[in-house]
């Protein structure tokens, strides 16, 4: 029988996944050197929790210098 304490490194593996998922559009500024990238990291930051605000941030990072 498996214990409670198996299923830890897989809620911090998850947790892990998700804010490194959660970020994307700011390591994709960071990584492309856009000018607005501290834009980019607030809007990430504050509206990234909804599908919209991580949409657009994406978007800012993505678009053309």
């Amino acid at each position: 029988m498996g214990s409670s304490s198996d299923a830890i490194p897989f809620g911090v593996v998850g947790l892990l996944v998700i804010v490194l998922a959660y970020f994307i559009p700011t390591a994709v500024a960071f990584g492309r050197g856009v000018p607005n990238k501290g834009s980019v990291l607030v809007v990430n930051l504050f509206l990234g929790w909804s599908v919209v605000g991580w949409v657009v941030a994406l978007a800012m990072a993505a678009r053309s210098r």
